[in-house]
């Protein structure tokens, strides 16, 4: 037997606006500058710059008469709310303060042929008929951004069959990768490290060092990646100073050869700062980008539409569809003007308690002044959600007087000194970073010895710990590090 009873239930629900509004909010400001572009194509209501006149202004001071409407219902379309005696409405109002010369903090960068286009074009001064030059070109689109063909040579072969219907055999195929070797920046092309720091050196003028260097990739590889220098010593009969010349040839060569190539636009990183944080007299100030503060307000000709529209003592059905579609725009011109100034409040609020939070760090530069903070920490103080916090974090960056940094880096946990103090965590890298550069290079410190020193100067933690953040600071364990 069915049984039927109510229950109530309360539950949240964001609505569109405000899920479009944390969109906006994550934005930083070159995809905001996209988006807003987006919105302006979109919406002929919403306009940017700086009103030419206040003709407007009587629009505002006129009653409309409800009782001229004679063919609308005006519960469903309150003019009333567009063309108001009482005050000017809010979208109206300008979507900033901020002044169009205000200092705008962007990278400029140039644009260029791609790095596989590159070497194609040095692939024109060879001869290769037909058949080798799909290979070839087959070859080069396989090259990634470090500049390497990481494929085996059978499925190369294969993908050329099912792709370029091009049967071949290895021969042919190592006949077309010896022609890419030649190709500049040297190296590229090379199937593994090996290879590709052979290639670079079999192009250089030949010395002792450059031939024991040669050796030592080709028979000794694995010893040299491992740095056993006794066994290298050992295994080619030489002395420690003859070690250290070859192991210095070879430090020169590029093991990534695509990342030298400046065309290539993969490898640029168009940071646009959304914030400033100068020094002035001893304090610190902070100023919003102006990208993100465009002078928005609504097209006067659609305001004038509705002018008209209360004007006209017959009403036809064409203009009632008019009506509303000229509110639409008009609403969604009002919300997104809001939203932009919610915007500009919350990223300034937000910064601006992360700016005090951390003040004596940006006074000084040094990263150990650097106090432990939490997004929970910022979203009590400012009495915001931490998702917003975070929004505001992740994808933003600031320009300090020491570098342009993502806000995010700022944000850390803490640990217990020996005094019982909290410390943030990159405070205790840094030392950590010190400590490993002062360090002696023929006997670099074991993972347990820097926990030792740590623990000396007042951070008792772990060798696992140590490990973590050695790893988090790309710092390779003690053996990778000795050198000769």
């Amino acid at each position: 037997m069915l049984k039927q009873y109510l229950q109530f239930k309360l539950s949240q629900k964001l609505s569109p606006q405000q899920i479009q509004l944390m969109k906006l909010i994550q934005l930083p400001t070159q995809a905001f500058e996209q988006r807003l572009k987006q919105e302006l194509e979109e919406n002929p209501a919403l306009e940017t710059g700086k009103e030419e006149s206040d003709a407007l202004d009587d629009i505002y001071d006129d009653e409309y008469d409800d009782s001229e409407n004679e063919t609308i219902n005006t519960e469903d379309i309150n003019i009333d709310d567009y063309l108001s005696d009482d005050e000017i409405p809010e979208y109206r109002t300008k979507a900033n303060n901020y002044s169009a010369d205000d200092d705008q903090k962007s990278v400029p960068y140039a644009a260029g042929i791609s790095f596989n286009q590159h070497l194609l074009s040095q692939l024109n001064t060879s001869y290769l008929n037909d058949e080798e030059w799909k290979i070839a070109e087959f070859l080069v689109g396989s090259v990634d951004e470090s500049g390497y063909i990481r494929r085996p040579i059978s499925d190369i072969i294969d993908d050329l069959a099912f792709t370029q219907n091009v049967i071949t055999d290895e021969k042919t195929i190592l006949k077309i990768f010896e022609l890419i070797h030649d190709l500049d920046p040297p190296g590229v092309g090379a199937r593994s490290l090996e290879e590709c720091l052979i290639i670079q050196l079999n192009r250089k003028e030949a010395t002792p060092s450059i031939e024991l260097a040669l050796a030592i990739l080709n028979k000794s590889f694995e010893q040299f990646s491992k740095k056993h220098y006794k066994k290298l010593i050992q295994k080619h009969s030489i002395t420690e100073e003859q070690l250290k010349k070859a192991i210095g040839e070879i430090e020169k060569l590029n093991p990534k050869p695509g990342g030298s190539y400046a065309g290539n636009n993969r490898m640029v990183e168009h940071v646009v700062p959304d914030f400033s944080i100068k020094i002035v007299e001893g304090d610190l100030e902070l100023t919003l980008n102006g990208r993100n503060a465009p002078e928005l307000h609504v097209s006067n000709e659609y305001s004038n539409m509705l002018k008209g529209y209360k004007d006209t003592k017959k009403k036809s059905k064409s203009q009632k569809d008019t009506v509303l579609f000229i509110k639409q725009k008009l609403d969604a011109a009002k919300w997104f003007i809001d939203a932009i100034r919610q915007r500009q409040q919350t990223l300034f609020i937000t910064m601006n308690s992360i700016m005090h939070y951390q003040k004596e760090y940006f006074l000084t530069g040094d990263e150990r002044n650097l106090r432990p903070m939490i997004l929970k920490d910022i979203a009590d103080e400012i009495e915001m959600d931490v998702s917003t916090v975070s929004r505001v974090a992740n994808s933003k960056y600031v320009d300090t007087p020491y570098g342009t940094k993502l806000i995010k880096e700022y944000f850390s946990e803490s640990m217990k000194n020996d005094q019982g103090e909290d410390v943030s965590t990159k405070e205790i890298k840094k030392i950590l970073e010190t400590v490993i550069g002062e360090e002696e290079k023929k006997k670099p410190l074991t993972d347990e010895k820097l926990a030792t020193i740590l623990k000396e100067k007042g951070y008792p933690i772990a060798r696992r710990t140590v490990a973590k953040y050695r790893e988090q600071l790309d710092i390779p364990v003690a053996r990778l590090r000795k050198q000769i």
